[in-house]
């Protein structure tokens, strides 16, 4: 198997948070609890969770819980195909984001703006 530069940006990560459980181990392991407890098994299975934290981790442009969890949810069953279409979800929500922004706090400035011109 290749190393890639993902690989080596995961792994990156992988050390800072062992730095990080050094310098405030009780931080760190408050961290991983609440996120193992968010992954586990309920209502929701791990390839379901893992294909929302992949729409979250595109959306907040971060590169390496993007890939990250693209890898997750493979692990977890995730067929490429549904892999891309949380992909193409993720999208439409951040396109919607922009467009309800523009239609509510655009318009509201632009209104603001006419009143005092």
């Amino acid at each position: 198997m290749t190393h890639t530069v993902m690989d080596e940006k995961v792994d990156a990560y992988k050390i800072g948070v062992g730095r990080m459980s050094e310098a405030l181990p009780n931080v760190a392991e408050a961290y991983h609890n609440f996120t193992g407890a968010c992954f586990a098994d309920g209502a929701l299975g791990a390839k379901e969770k893992q294909l929302i934290a992949l729409g979250i981790s595109l959306f907040a442009n971060n590169e390496v819980c993007t890939m990250y969890h693209v890898q997750e949810a493979l692990s977890s069953g995730a067929k490429p195909q549904e892999v891309l279409e949380a992909a193409a979800v993720a999208a439409a929500v951040g396109g919607g984001h922009a467009m309800s922004q523009g239609v509510t706090r655009v318009q509201r400035a632009l209104e603001e703006w006419r009143g005092t011109h």
